[in-house]
């Protein structure tokens, strides 16, 4: 789905290539986070730290998850 004008997309393009790369990787960082935090809340209380590490992993990376835990 496409719900984002032709112009819009510009605008914000336009405003993101005017940023300092610095600017632009701490925006990258800063919006992962929020996931990362977000993913972590909806987990339940109770996981043992290797098991919270593996599930925000896996819901990040899918598969690949079981790879680096050497779960496969």
């Amino acid at each position: 789905m496409d719900d984002t004008t032709p112009d819009f997309r510009r605008l914000v393009r336009e405003r993101l290539e005017a940023l300092a790369p610095a600017e632009r990787v701490r925006m990258c960082a800063d919006m992962f986070e929020t996931a990362r935090q977000l993913v972590e809340a909806s987990l339940p209380a109770d996981l043992d730290e290797q098991e919270r590490r593996y599930q925000i992993c896996r819901r990040f990376y899918g598969d690949l998850a079981d790879r680096a835990f050497g779960r496969r």
